[in-house]
Formats: C-alpha cells, sequence, structure tokens
C-alpha cells in the first residue's frame, strides 16, 4: 500500500503588531505517493507555506498533518528530523548548496553524522551520473552553471531515497530551456523511481504538465483537478 500524506482542516496563522494573516485556512488535502501534483497560485496564495507543512519544515497553527494516518505536528524534534530524513526529499529555488564544498560533497552532506546500511560516496556518484554530472563531482557550485547546481541539489535531495520530493519553484531561477530539463528531471523520478513529486510553480504550462494540479488563492484551494497530462 502507498504511503500517504494528508492534512486536516490545517490553518496556519503569522502574528504580527498585533495582526494575525492566515497563510492557510481550512487545508484538506490527501496525497498518494507516487503522485505527480502541481501547486500554483499567485504570490502569497499560502503555496510555499503548505509545502513547509507537508514536510514538516513547518508546523501549522491547527489542524493535523498526517503521514500514513499518523500525526506528525506531535513528533519530537528528533524523531521530527529522522521523519524528513527517511521520508523526504526538498528541492529549492535558490539550490541551498554549501559554497565551500564540491557537488559530491553537497550530496553527501544529507548524511554526515548519520550511520547507512550504504557507502555514502558511491551512493553521491551514482546520483551524479543519474542527473548527468559525473564529470563534476570535485566541482565547487561556484564553478557550475544554475542549471548544474539545481541538478546536484536533486540528487542531493535524493540521497536517502525519499519517498517523496518536495519543490518550491525549483525552475523559478532558470531560463526555459534549462527549467524543461529539470522538469524532465523531475518527470523521469517520478516516472522510474515512483517518487511522490509535489512542486510549486508559477507557470501555468508546467502546472498542466503534472497528472494532478492544486490551485491556491489567499490560503485556500480553490481547485483540485486531475490533469493526467504528461510531458
Amino acid at each position: 500500500m502507498k504511503n500517504t500524506m494528508e492534512c486536516k482542516k490545517i490553518e496556519k496563522i503569522f502574528k504580527g503588531d498585533g495582526i494575525e494573516t492566515y497563510a492557510l485556512k481550512d487545508i484538506d488535502l490527501m496525497l498518494q505517493e507516487g503522485e505527480f501534483v502541481s501547486i500554483i497560485g499567485p504570490s502569497g496564495s499560502g503555496k510555499s507555506t503548505l509545502l513547509s507543512i507537508l514536510g514538516t519544515l513547518d508546523i501549522p497553527s491547527s489542524g493535523e498533518m498526517l503521514y500514513e494516518n499518523k500525526p506528525t505536528n506531535k513528533l519530537s524534534n528528533k524523531h521530527m528530523a529522522d521523519f524528513r530524513f527517511e521520508n523526504i526529499g526538498f528541492i529549492f529555488q535558490q539550490f541551498h548548496l554549501i559554497p565551500t564544498l564540491t557537488a559530491i560533497e553537497n550530496i553527501m552532506a544529507p548524511l554526515f553524522g548519520r550511520k547507512v546500511p550504504y557507502d555514502k560516496k558511491q551512493r553521491a556518484l551514482e546520483l551524479l551520473e543519474m542527473v548527468g554530472l559525473k564529470d563534476k563531482s570535485n566541482s565547487l557550485p561556484s564553478q557550475l552553471s544554475g542549471g548544474q547546481q539545481q541538478r546536484v541539489a536533486i540528487a542531493r535531495a535524493l540521497v536517502h531515497e525519499p519517498n517523496w520530493l518536495l519543490a518550491d519553484e525549483p525552475t523559478g531561477n532558470l531560463d526555459t530551456e534549462t527549467g524543461e530539463i529539470i522538469f524532465q528531471l523531475l518527470f523521469s523520478l517520478n516516472r522510474d523511481k515512483g517518487c511522490g513529486v509535489l512542486f510549486v510553480t508559477h507557470d501555468p504550462e508546467l502546472a498542466n504538465r503534472a497528472n494532478r494540479k492544486i490551485e491556491m488563492r489567499d490560503g485556500v484551494i480553490v481547485s483540485d483537478t486531475m490533469v493526467n497530462q504528461y510531458a
């Protein structure tokens, strides 16, 4: 049976200067591992906040976030970190590579300090080859193009073999051609590895190429559509 992620009546409120701002309102959402899902909406619609809560980087103000029917927002910090390591990979618009580490070291970074039943360097090399950067293993981020840095970031997100990849505007800082390469890589990972992919985007064309499209506005899900159209 596939793993599920579920939001039940999720709300997220940010407070400042005596003012409460609702980033998310009454979110009900069920996601199945293996889905390829886009989340689209204007700036400030709550897309990134929802992704952060789904990935347990943030906790809701109210409601429950469930993984395999078990609440995650009640986990201790250590158990939350272990949960993320075991289940979720993150890809960000800004890449967030460590500038003083080489490509292969950046990919291995999530494994530092963890005991794993495989050779860390070998795993990183395999992933570098998978994203087409085998010859860049010893390059620093400053020696790589934006598209190459994003491919390293994708490999890093996969190093612990997560069930889910959560991508926040993964093509936002890339030109159209490079963005297409990154999108195709995410699609291939979903198709070939069975990894669930959730990606936030402002691009309607990319959003429509997922097999499910979630549209948000003002912290609310306004539509949840099965698109069934792949690249």
